[in-house]
């Protein structure tokens, strides 16, 4: 019950934003390659299609003392040939944490790593039952994003992205598996740490108006020990609003915040799993073409 003021103020805000959207924002159709904040839909941009994106990732709340995270990615997309779609990406990151158990006091910025995303459309919508892509990113990254150690890291995620439109140009829904595994070496230490996360994600969003559409995204995400699913460490599901906004025919706007609804780490009878993942998530995408 605690999440309902914040869900109504979200909703709220969303609502007032929607009220200035230009009247010409785009109303062919719907779009879903950035529709979601924490998903990913199944389209994949035009053939010749660029576009410039600035992604924005909080992280909050750990399991006492104060925790947040940060994350700044920006990206170059193309789209060279019919659904294939490449991505490649920066990314920036600061720490601000303090007395929280199992974690070093950190309050630093610094660039975290590069990454490249590859997807690949084996169905379009429009003319199959349902919408099907193939999405793979590679990562490697100099500072862990949860402890801001130093370290050597590379890692992978892989998605299958599904999505239909339930009311045609109105209602769409959308549901992702995905697999994480990751590699990280500790420097100094030289040690070797193999993890993974698998789960599977479920989206709704429906158009209020023409570029403005409203609904919301859960996840149930798993942790384990080892990068082929070998030992379990933790679980949680999140659930939260998402917004998008076509903000011009060139530009958009996605908002997306999610709170830890339930989880559980591995061995305990908790109802949260704040060692694993965080309480909150939020993220803001901002895109245009060019």
């Amino acid at each position: 019950m605690r999440i309902l003021p914040r869900a109504k103020a979200f909703r709220a805000a969303a609502v007032s934003l929607a009220a200035l959207l230009p009247a010409g924002a785009r109303a062919e159709g719907i779009d879903t390659e950035h529709l979601f904040g924490f998903m990913i839909g199944a389209d994949v941009g035009n053939v010749g299609e660029r576009e410039f994106q600035s992604e924005t990732t909080g992280r909050f709340g750990k399991n006492g003392g104060r925790y947040r995270a940060l994350g700044q990615e920006f990206e170059l997309e193309f789209t060279p040939v019919q659904n294939f779609r490449v991505e490649i990406g920066s990314t920036f990151a600061s720490h601000m944490f303090s007395s929280v158990p199992g974690l070093d006091d950190q309050r630093r910025f610094y660039w975290q790593g590069a990454s490249l995303d590859l997807r690949y459309r084996f169905l379009d919508r429009e003319t199959g039952p349902f919408g099907l892509t193939f999405a793979t990113e590679l990562h490697a990254k100099r500072v862990d994003e949860m402890t801001a150690e130093a370290v050597r890291g590379f890692g992978t995620e892989f998605r299958l992205a599904f999505d239909r439109e339930l009311v045609p140009d109105r209602v769409i829904a959308a549901f992702n598996l995905i697999y994480e595994p990751e590699w990280t070496r500790l420097v100094g230490s030289g040690v070797m740490e193999r993890e993974s996360i698998a789960g599977v994600a479920l989206g709704l969003m429906a158009q209020l108006r023409p570029g403005f559409l409203l609904g919301g995204e859960a996840r149930y995400l798993r942790k384990y020990e080892g990068a082929a699913l070998e030992e379990l460490a933790g679980q949680a599901l999140f659930v939260g609003p998402t917004a998008y906004f076509q903000l011009s025919n060139r530009s958009r706007l996605t908002a997306s915040w999610s709170v830890q609804a339930w989880g559980r780490p591995a061995g305990t009878k908790a109802s949260l799993d704040p060692v694993n993942f965080e309480r909150h998530q939020a993220r803001l995408v901002f895109g245009v073409s060019f």
